[in-house]
């Protein structure tokens, strides 16, 4: 049998034809083969990488539209605080812009005609008078003390403060004997402690005023009662008063709290305060407390804690929930922990009007956000115009027509969010329709209750305090000495709101009357 020979006619670049065999035409077709391979490995590794450049750039977008969004949150559109709306990179909030009522005179800024003034009034019982008369000699070279006295041609009179020195005080103790044989010896002031020598009730208030209502570092406190007074306490001293003021305010501290537990309504809130190592504990983030306050409008009542959920239960809330009070709050989750009790919620308003604002931005052709908190807007301002007038609500038909329209946004928010989406904000959104949708008792008992405000404003006024601390001498070394300065604080707080001086009172605590909250009066 005759071989089968294959030939094959190869031409060269130079036009020559060149005949290769069955063994040169395989190895050619294996080449072929091995340059096929490599440019596949090629565009295999060239798709892999498109496909993780891809999901990269994703991950970018996703972070930079995140990071955009940060940037826009400010205190009008979110919980951030107006002390970070001057951040680097921050967009600053709106400026509100007020509709023109043309049945309303518009104010001007500064003193409004018809206000009462205040000024530096003359008064007819000065506490001291002293006569001036010419000093020196006159033209003719006679002395001017020798002149007659022709009256008082003018009048002025200087409000002063005397000069505020250390002024020491010696008390000595005697003894005396009874004709019956006993004997009997005086006890020191109120407020002297052991020891032949110590600073009195006034300075002690000062120290504990400067420390804890106005925040002043103990180095400055101490720079300021030496420049002021002319004593010279020792840091140690200054910052012991802490612990020895609070030490008198357990009994006041307990009835403050029985006294907002008796409330209709309570105002809460929570903050982080920079307190103890500056080093995060094993599994946590942040070496942060949480400052938690219950505040009303005659009292208030600190508790130094966690942001979990045992130190909510540790707080008045189980209390509150017992004795059937309401509660307003920011809507942190640990409110409506069935652990609490079943609470009676006000929703703060003004945090939702917040997040309301921040869903205009996120969509910002869209009519419900706005809908939404101008109908919000306008039930808080009917609100404020019953209870000015007394009023046990608000009148209905004013209520109902803007209840109608809170309630057809939030429908038309729903329908155009029908999912959390993806853009930064948008989640938010939609959890904020699903409140207003589900929680509207929740959110509307002030326009049926006049005695329940809209906002917690209460209790981030009482919270601020500890904003201010922080920015003026940072973190709190001492968690026992924090706690007491809150329950302090509270105690001034109280005695504030019930119309008393701070100095005052400090000074009573530490001469061992500390004051006492009155009972209510019956509503």
């Amino acid at each position: 049998m005759s071989q089968l020979v294959v030939s094959v006619l190869v031409v060269h670049d130079v036009g020559v034809p060149v005949e290769l065999g069955v063994e040169e035409l395989r190895e050619l077709l294996a080449q072929r083969d091995r340059q096929v391979d490599r440019r596949d490995e090629q565009i295999a590794a060239l798709t892999a990488a498109v496909t993780a450049l891809s999901e990269t750039n994703a991950e970018l977008v996703a972070r930079v539209a995140r990071l955009e969004h940060l940037l826009t949150r400010n205190s009008g559109n979110s919980s951030m605080p107006p002390s970070r709306d001057d951040d680097p990179g921050h967009k600053p909030p709106a400026e509100k812009q007020k509709k023109p009522n043309p049945a309303v005179q518009q104010r001007k800024r500064g003193k409004q005609p018809g206000s009462p003034g205040t000024n530096l009034a003359w008064t007819q019982d000065p506490n001291a008078t002293e006569n001036l008369f010419p000093q020196g000699t006159c033209d003719c070279g006679a002395d001017l003390a020798g002149g007659q006295d022709l009256g008082i041609v003018d009048r002025y009179q200087r409000h002063d403060i005397p000069e505020v020195t250390v002024r020491v005080t010696q008390f000595d103790c005697h003894e005396v004997a009874c004709g019956c044989g006993r004997t009997h010896a005086a006890s020191r002031p109120d407020g002297a402690r052991s020891g032949p020598v110590g600073y009195g009730p006034n300075l002690q208030a000062l120290a504990v005023y400067l420390l804890v209502v106005h925040h002043l570092p103990v180095q400055r406190c101490v720079a300021l009662l030496a420049a002021l007074t002319g004593a010279a306490p020792s840091a140690g001293f200054v910052h012991a008063m802490l612990a020895r003021t609070a030490a008198t305010l357990g009994a006041v501290q307990a009835r403050i709290r029985a006294l907002i537990v008796v409330s209709h309504v309570v105002c809460c809130d929570e903050t982080p305060i920079r307190v103890g190592p500056a080093a995060p504990k094993a599994g946590k983030k942040k070496a942060d407390k949480y400052l938690l306050v219950a505040a009303t409008d005659l009292y208030t009542h600190y508790l130094l804690g966690g942001r979990d959920l045992e130190t909510f239960k540790a707080f008045v809330l189980k209390d509150l929930a017992a004795a059937g009070a309401i509660v307003v709050h920011d809507r942190y989750v640990n409110y409506d922990s069935d652990h609490l009790g079943a609470l009676i919620h006000q929703l703060c308003c003004a945090h939702l009007l917040r997040d309301l604002t921040g869903a205009a931005e996120v969509y910002p052709d869209a009519e419900w956000p706005t809908q939404v908190a101008d109908s919000l807007r306008g039930l808080i301002h009917h609100a404020n115009l019953a209870r000015a007038e007394n009023l046990s609500a608000i009148e209905k038909g004013a209520a109902q027509e803007l209840i109608t329209r809170l309630r057809d946004g939030v429908k038309v928010g729903l329908s155009e969010t029908v999912r959390h989406g993806d853009r930064p904000g948008e989640r938010k959104a939609r959890l904020l329709l699903q409140c207003l949708r589900d929680r509207e008792a929740d959110v509307l008992r002030f326009t049926t209750d006049l005695r329940v405000p809209p906002t917690s404003n209460q209790a981030e006024r009482d919270l601020r305090p500890a904003k201010i601390q922080q920015n003026i001498s940072g973190r709190l070394t001492s968690e026992d000495r924090t706690e007491d300065r809150w329950r302090i604080r509270g105690y001034v707080s109280t005695a504030i709101k019930h119309g008393h001086a701070a100095l005052d009172v400090l000074r009573d605590a530490l001469t061992g009357r500390p004051w006492i909250p009155p009972d209510p009066v019956p509503v």
